[in-house]
């Protein structure tokens, strides 16, 4: 006992430095993620609570559990009902993308109910349960000619499901079934040939909420943004006409479909096509941001959203208006008692910002307020959302950061040592001026020029064993990385090889970055250092990893800034960890190799934050430059109103999803280049920073975003 406690002395004693940091980034986060969590109970007036729906999925009458997050008014009781709101996210999303919207109408007594839709977050039902059909229309939901606009779905079931997204299990046959024109008869390819619940566990999440003792169920709301705007339209048009029917939907960023108007004047749909309306929607409130990349998906606007956009033929239609008529921001016909109000709210953002921007969400609580017919205690425009969303955003820079600080106290351990080493001492391999210029310029053309097309390919079409591969969107950096993978293989080994041959190789394991710098390890792959700098990597993460679980248990927050980072794993998400893990270490291991061993810059072995920023910034330009040349692609002409650049360049297939994630992935390999360049400046080797990274990102693809199978 007395030598383990010397031990520890000595350890204390070499690490302290090391550990006050790393105690200190600790309590950043604490102190944000209680301050954060003070905010968004609105410090003990509302409760905020976590949990599952337990209930079946329609039509199969499988057994599901939908997660949720629940925010309520702290004076709420069965004797002092609450008006109540279901919250929905969008696609890769989860519950915690509608926290904006839940928080200040819950501060306003209001029960905000959000949930993790089919395939996300910690709800057990993968996007499958959705459904799909055999066709898609190439115009909008009703404007279509019966039989002539549609195009036979091929490819993979996540590119089936994907491309339904618009299309609702309410509609009639001939849209929500697969559909044989030359019969006009339905039919049933598979198991899956109908859309089966396009709401995604919505319409069930609401029947819950409904039901809770404190919720007054005649004054109900439905809001969703993107693919939650469908299953909002979905939710809504299933409690049509019934007691507890949705007062108001709000729709943010969403489609609108061919509708008509019912004997009431409200919006209706038609299903059977016998004349008489068979559902209704009161009081309908359509969210449009004008710079919206996914307008090039919708049938209904093909260049960007300009004043007069409100005027075509669709948005007409939905305002029951005159094209001359028509206007944004302006409601019309008025009387959220009956229900037919109806109002194409315009903001200034752009699609996935539309979730935190201040003049929607204040579009929303108003809109709800009046159909409640109730008045606002708070004014609309004071929110406080975003300072949540900050105090978050700094915790989880300081739990990132910690896995570094983490890493760097595990230096002290005497086992460790070895992957701790300093910078080869080879000038001669260092590479300057034209020599890193080109092949800075080979990297960043490589990785921008191919991102659209590989990750696009793995994200719908690639065939991929899709209930090994249950990540939609994992799928496309799957694709990719391999891509990549091959590539940097190519231009590693045939160098390698063609130097071997001719007897004139001078490359070894160290100038690769695989090995230690010594005579015994430099000519072979040093298996030992990579299992080190694995274990290194991992443990340090794990540190970042019970942070979040913490968070999660005690506050209901996890680390994230808008979008969803890093979550706690539910088993089922731990094995597709598992399953893409081996992929992205390969990637970002041959990625350093390149970038930071091959491609060795100036000043990489000095000390000191002045020579960390002088060789950082010529390796973030090979991480992030090809990234932020598609960015500059995408939204120069996108902000210029011509339209979003890749849907211009390489043409729609190749626009939406990846590429509007830019904005999210561009700073998240930022951050990842600061951690790779420092673990190379600590350890010459690019074991250590190339696994953390590579654990870090593989959590943020499995961790919460959309999987097909469950």
């Amino acid at each position: 006992m007395k030598k383990v406690f010397e031990s520890l002395l000595q350890y204390l004693k070499r690490a302290w430095k090391q550990l006050v940091i790393l105690l200190s980034l600790l309590v950043v986060s604490i102190t944000c993620i209680s301050v954060a969590n003070g905010i968004q109970t609105n410090f003990g007036k509302v409760k905020v609570e976590s949990g599952v729906i337990a209930t079946e999925i329609l039509d199969s009458g499988e057994k599901v559990n939908i997660g949720f997050k629940i925010y309520i008014p702290k004076d709420a009781s069965n004797t002092n009902k609450k008006p109540a709101a279901l919250c929905l996210h969008g696609y890769q999303n989860d519950h915690e993308t509608s926290a904006a919207y839940a928080m200040e109408l819950a501060r306003r007594g209001v029960v905000a109910l959000c949930i993790d839709e089919y395939g996300h977050g910690s709800t057990d039902a993968g996007m499958i349960e959705r459904g799909y059909v055999n066709h898609k229309v190439t115009t909008n939901y009703g404007y279509d000619e019966f039989g002539k606009s549609y195009l036979e779905i091929g490819g993979v079931v996540r590119y089936k499901v994907m491309m339904n997204f618009s299309n609702l299990s309410f509609f009639s046959d001939y849209y929500a079934n697969s559909y044989d024109f030359e019969t006009n008869t339905t039919i049933s390819k598979d198991e899956a040939a109908h859309v089966r619940d396009s709401s995604m566990g919505g319409t069930a999440a609401y029947a819950y909420l409904s039901t809770l003792d404190y919720v007054d169920n005649t004054k109900m709301a439905v809001t969703g943004h993107s693919m939650g705007t469908w299953a909002g339209w979905t939710v809504s048009a299933a409690y049509s006409g019934t007691a507890i029917e949705p007062r108001a939907t709000a729709l943010q960023c969403g489609e609108l479909f061919k509708t008509t108007r019912d004997s009431e004047g409200r919006l209706a749909y038609d299903k059977d096509g016998d004349g008489t309306p068979d559902i209704h929607w009161n009081n309908v409130l359509l969210i449009t941001s004008k710079y919206d990349e996914f307008n090039y998906f919708r049938d209904y606007i093909k260049t960007p959203v300009f004043d007069d956009t409100v005027k075509n033929e669709i948005r007409t239609n939905f305002l029951g208006v005159s094209a001359s008529e028509a206007e944004f921001n302006k409601t019309f016909h008025e009387d959220f008692e009956k229900g037919t109000s109806v109002r194409n709210e315009y903001i200034i953002t752009n699609h996935r910002l539309a979730t935190h921007d201040k003049n929607a969400v204040k579009a929303v609580v108003d809109w709800f307020f009046d159909s409640y017919g109730l008045v606002s205690p708070i004014d609309s425009s004071k929110q406080v959302f975003m300072v949540k969303e900050v105090l978050v955003l700094v915790a989880m820079l300081c739990g990132v950061a910690s896995t570094v600080a983490m890493a760097l106290c595990l230096k002290e351990v005497h086992f460790f040592a070895t992957v701790f080493q300093s910078v080869p001492n080879r000038p001669e391999k260092v590479k300057k001026g034209w020599k890193f210029y080109k092949g800075a310029i080979i990297t960043v053309l490589l990785s921008g020029l191919t991102y659209p097309f590989l990750t696009q390919l793995g994200h719908g079409l690639m065939p991929l064993p899709e209930k090994l591969f249950k990540m939609t969107i994992g799928n496309g950096f799957l694709v990719w990385y391999v891509f990549l993978i091959l590539v940097m293989l190519g231009f590693t080994l045939i160098p390698w090889f063609v130097q071997k041959k001719k007897g004139t190789k001078t490359t070894d394991f160290v100038d690769l970055g695989f090995a230690r710098d010594d005579e015994e390890h430099k000519n072979k792959f040093d298996w030992v250092l990579l299992g080190k700098a694995a274990l290194v990597a991992f443990i340090s993460v794990l540190w970042m990893y019970l942070q979040v679980i913490i968070f999660e248990k005690t506050a209901q927050l996890d680390y994230r800034f808008i979008w969803p980072f890093f979550k706690g794993f539910s088993f089922s998400r731990l094995g597709q960890f598992c399953v893409y893990f081996p992929f992205f270490a390969l990637f970002f291991i041959l990625n350093n190799s390149r970038i930071f061993a091959v491609a060795r810059v100036e000043h990489t072995e000095e000390k000191g934050i002045a020579a960390f920023f002088k060789c950082w910034w010529k390796y973030a330009l090979c991480m992030v430059g090809g990234i932020l040349l598609l960015c500059l692609l995408e939204y120069i002409p996108f902000f210029a109103q011509i339209g979003p650049g890749a849907d211009l360049v390489f043409g729609t297939t190749f626009g939406g999803p990846f590429m509007s994630l830019l904005i999210v992935f561009a700073p998240q390999v930022l951050v990842f280049s600061f951690i790779c360049t420092y673990c190379y400046r600590k350890t010459g080797n690019v074991f250590l920073g190339a696994i953390i990274v590579a654990i870090l990102s593989c959590w943020i693809v499995t961790g919460g975003s959309a999987m097909l199978y469950a």
